[in-house]
């Protein structure tokens, strides 16, 4: 009886050990990171860097779904910064009409536009009514093509357009990575 315990014992020791040396090395293979596959799905339209870095803190095991709700949330709070910036930048300095009128204009654009069509959106796709969601897509994009547009050529025009062109660039990747993940959902 001794000896069939001490088997039995022996036994159930090397199996735990085989499973917990497959448990090791099946995480590092059955792993999947959500955030590169949404990613390399929509590499042809966003930069593959960027769409990475915006996405990563969707956290683990998070899918498309909850990508989009994210970009569009970033989108979004993106919009509203740059138009908030836009109107400080447009009640300071000594600015030409031109100047004042563009970044008023780019004010506008993502406050009356931008901002609220991607909280819109963002409603929409969580609601899982992509096609009412895609309806906003161009009104959504209209801050950051506005705003490059609004820009006229007196006074301090350069100068307000060279402040703004960070803030746009980035809002028109945030949306751009929105607009393409509510077009890739099926």
């Amino acid at each position: 009886m001794k000896k069939s315990s001490s088997l039995l014992v022996l036994l159930v020791a090397l199996a735990a050990g085989i499973a917990a040396a497959a448990a090791d090395q099946a995480p590092a293979a059955a792993a999947v990171d959500t955030v590169a596959d949404t990613c390399n799905a929509i590499r042809n339209l966003v930069d593959y860097a960027f769409c990475t870095a915006a996405l990563r803190s969707a956290g683990p095991g998070s899918d498309r779904h909850a990508h989009l709700l994210l970009a569009a949330d970033q989108a979004s709070s993106r919009a509203a910064s740059a138009g908030a910036a836009a109107s400080a930048l447009a009640r300071s300095g000594d600015l030409s009409d031109d100047a004042r009128d563009g970044l008023e204009a780019c004010a506008f654009l993502y406050g009356a536009s931008s901002a609220p069509a991607l909280r819109l959106l963002r409603g929409y796709a969580a609601a899982r009514a992509l096609e009412r969601a895609r309806s906003l897509l161009l009104l959504a994009a209209q801050g950051g093509i506005g705003c490059e547009a609004a820009f006229g050529k007196g006074k301090g025009a350069e100068e307000a357009k060279g402040k703004m062109a960070a803030a746009n660039r980035e809002f028109e990747q945030l949306n751009t990575l929105a607009t393409a993940l509510v077009n890739n959902q099926a």
